[in-house]
């Protein structure tokens, strides 16, 4: 019933397989990626026609994790796999990215790639092997992929590049994770988070990672020599040397003085108009013929702009190869926010905001591996006025996740540690001008905004967005592209670090032939780049503020002892309710005995702190407390004081003169300074207002003489009982025999648990 091929390899101590023939045979090409035991499938369908008038090519990718495949069940209302999440949406675009390119021009059949994760280990990351697998489903399913890819993940641990760590561990255990896909020619993409690595360890992973890739390719080829469908007919011969020549007698001068006008809306207006000559030139020839004319079109466009850079070195705004665009940047740029800045490079514009929050806005996430919590967020948006273009307006697409993603890979090595900064740290960007990499431009404004809003960053980082001219064995690396630079260039590559080294490196392809000596030249053009942004960066803001925003709320962290955590909850979460009902600061408490208090009133914070340390604090003999009456009994008010303590004044102990009713002094709830005079061998504490003046809680002196020492009344009314022939009273007394003064005092209202032994004798 099946015709299953299968080809499988020994790849970083872990067997990886690869098969067809069993599942999804409808599809043009389906193959099951096995590795440790992770297990993606794969599914490729292709049109066999291309709809009228289509003039581009529709690759769609999805990428779909399963929670059944790590037996979870999925959280929510619906508890069923809902809209893509955002790792679903950057793995989509890692398989994306490097696949696009290997279709050849002029091929428009919409295509649709589906990886969906059947089976998690926990342990062999998903992404990595449905890019396999999606490699492996495009080459055998006859579609003109001009692969296959080959996919691996390399970390940098002790000096040593390991292959295919778990992506958590690449940065808790080591200072790299990247991802890096390859034909057996070239590298295609690259997307990566680092600790601050050299240009040389950057580069030398990517070229590990390439030699890994080689390895797969060869795995995919030899499951494509067993199963590969037929390879589709299509004529993609290019009929327009024609075409071109009369483009370029009538508009070719046009073109080119267009691209030499520096200001981004002057050129738009004169390439508009010189496409509108061009359309007019061919009104008298065919609907076809027409389109092929617009396609030639962005060739010819491309074609005079690309000449101009490898024969002059001459760029479309008129810098330099290696030139940055004008940097103009601004902190406090907004009243309110706990941290703002605006970044302008040439014309492509940000305003960063960062705001800081407590453990409570946590992002939580709900993923194969469980709940997890992020506590740094970062968000892109790229609204239409930004390009002065007319568009929707709303949730972000992928491209945005994208964006976001990679900025956020660029300022998360050098954040602060959470015992040092607890604080939840939300960076939004908005891309109010675009011209060039606007993702550069938010790791610049979020960098600024952070240190504007006081996160102690290890190093203030900047990024820049380089670009490749690529003719045969002649080529230009370009610092700082302009929009047009990178429709019409054969790279992408963003680099952005510390002074001290990279932080996250992404590189796009448009052609399978860049070099190492190419990516090497880029590397250290970059370099020199981000040094100068941070200059200029440095003029706005040189290190972090010391002092938070007065609308940031502030955060004290305190360690207890884990015994008293119960203490500081109270039966039910009672005691932490009223710590924060009381004073209005915000409290967490986790298992280990950490506390955080939170508010943006610094008054708030010193209440609650003082509660809690008075609940774990032990109360010493002699020492002032302030304290608040909670009950009065006949003999006496219960004063809770320290927070979670309550001891005893005795009517004796009010005042020096005599008072006949604890009621004539003291009321309940009032506020009340007291001395500790005894904590018996049962915790409970007898305590003393007299002693103290109650306006200035300063001790007084003590006037009242000591009393005569007496004989224990327990012994003498003991042996009285005895001599009249028996000791029952001594068994109904407290105290070693005295008066019943305690248990009435409890009938009466007062709290027995509250009193001291001493007390219950007159």
């Amino acid at each position: 019933m099946f015709d299953v091929k299968t080809v499988s390899m020994e790849w970083g101590g872990k067997t990886l397989t690869l098969e067809t023939g069993r599942i999804a045979r409808q599809a043009d090409g389906a193959v099951l990626a096995t590795y440790g035991e992770t297990v993606v499938l794969c599914a490729v369908t292709a049109a066999k026609s291309v709809k009228e008038g289509q003039d581009f090519f529709p690759l769609t990718v999805h990428y779909q994790e399963k929670f059944s495949s790590a037996g979870r069940i999925p959280g929510g209302f619906f508890k069923r796999e809902r809209g893509a999440t955002e790792k679903e949406t950057l793995t989509s675009r890692l398989i994306d990215r490097p696949v696009r390119p290997l279709f050849p021009e002029g091929f428009y059949n919409e295509i649709n790639v589906i990886a969906q994760v059947l089976s998690y280990d926990g342990e062999t990351e998903a992404d990595i092997v449905a890019m396999i697998a999606a490699s492996a489903a495009l080459t055998i399913s006859g579609v003109p992929f001009m692969g296959p890819i080959g996919a691996c993940r390399v970390g940098f641990e002790d000096g040593e590049y390991t292959l295919n760590p778990k992506q958590t561990a690449a940065l808790e255990n080591g200072r790299l994770d990247l991802v890096v896909a390859a034909t057996g020619q070239a590298v295609m993409m690259v997307e990566s988070e680092a600790k601050e690595l050299t240009e040389d360890e950057m580069l030398g992973a990517v070229m590990f990672a390439h030699d890994e890739c080689r390895k797969v390719v060869n795995l995919i080829i030899d499951l494509a020599e067993q199963a590969a469908k037929e390879p589709w007919e299509i004529d993609l011969s290019d009929n327009t040397a024609d075409i071109k020549a009369k483009l370029k007698k009538a508009v070719g001068k046009d073109v080119t003085a267009a691209y030499k006008l520096t200001d981004k809306s002057a050129r738009s207006n004169a390439l508009n108009a010189a496409r509108a000559k061009a359309k007019e030139a061919f009104s008298d020839e065919t609907p076809q013929t027409q389109m092929v004319a617009i396609k030639t079109m962005k060739k010819l466009e491309a074609e005079i702009v690309r000449g101009a850079i490898l024969k002059d070195g001459t760029r479309i705004d008129g810098r330099k190869l290696d030139q940055v665009r004008p940097i103009e940047s601004m902190v406090g740029f907004l009243p309110r926010t706990h941290g703002s800045a605006l970044f302008t490079r040439g014309e492509t514009q940000a305003i960063c905001t960062t705001t800081l929050g407590t453990k409570d806005a946590e992002q939580m996430i709900d993923g194969l591996e469980g709940l997890s919590y992020s506590s740094f967020m970062l968000h892109y948006n790229f609204p239409p006025y930004s390009v002065g273009e007319v568009g929707r307006f709303g949730a972000p697409g992928r491209r945005e996740i994208g964006h976001g993603k990679l900025a956020w890979r660029a300022l998360h090595p050098v954040l602060p540690a959470k015992e040092d900064f607890p604080y939840t740290i939300r960076i939004l960007s908005d891309i109010t001008e675009s011209n060039g990499s606007s993702s550069m431009a938010t790791i610049c404004g979020g960098c600024l905004s952070m240190m504007d809003a006081g996160v102690p960053l290890a190093r203030p980082v900047s990024g820049i967005a380089m670009g490749l001219i690529l003719e045969g064995d002649d080529f230009a690396v370009l610092s700082d592209i302009l929009g047009d630079e990178d429709h019409l260039g054969d790279m992408d590559f963003k680099v952005a670090g510390t002074e001290n080294g990279i932080t996250t490196m992404q590189m796009d392809i448009k052609i399978a032939g860049i070099t190492k000596e190419i990516m090497g030249k880029a590397l250290e053009q970059a370099k020199a780049g981000r040094a100068h942004i941070l200059g200029e960066m440095n003029k706005a803001l040189g290190s972090a503020r010391t002092e938070l925003s007065a609308h940031a709320p502030r955060i004290e962290t305190i360690q207890i002892d884990k015994s008293k955590i119960r203490d500081v909850i109270g039966t039910g979460g009672k005691v932490i309710r009223e710590i924060v009902a009381e004073t209005g600061a915000k409290v967490d408490i986790d298992d280990e005995g950490v506390i955080k208090i939170s508010s943006s009133d610094i008054n708030q914070i010193e209440a609650a702190k003082a509660w809690i340390l008075g609940i774990v604090e032990e109360a010493e003999v002699g020492k002032i407390y302030n304290g608040k009456v909670v009950n009065i009994v006949d003999f006496g008010a219960f004063v809770n004081f320290m927070g979670g303590k309550d001891g005893l004044v005795h009517v004796s102990e009010m005042k020096n003169e005599r008072v006949e009713k604890p009621t004539d002094v003291v009321k309940e709830g009032q506020e009340v300074k007291v001395k500790v005079l005894e904590i018996d061998n049962r915790g409970k504490v007898r305590l003393s207002m007299r002693v103290v003046d109650q306006e200035t809680g300063e001790e007084l002196e003590d006037t009242r003489p000591p009393k005569a020492p007496r004989e224990p009344r327990g012994d003498r009314e003991g042996g009285r009982g005895g001599d009249r022939g028996g000791d029952r009273r001594g068994p109904r007394r407290s105290g070693g025999g005295g008066r019943e003064r305690g248990p009435r005092g409890g009938a009466e209202g007062g709290d027995p648990g509250h009193m001291p032994a001493f007390l219950k004798e007159d």
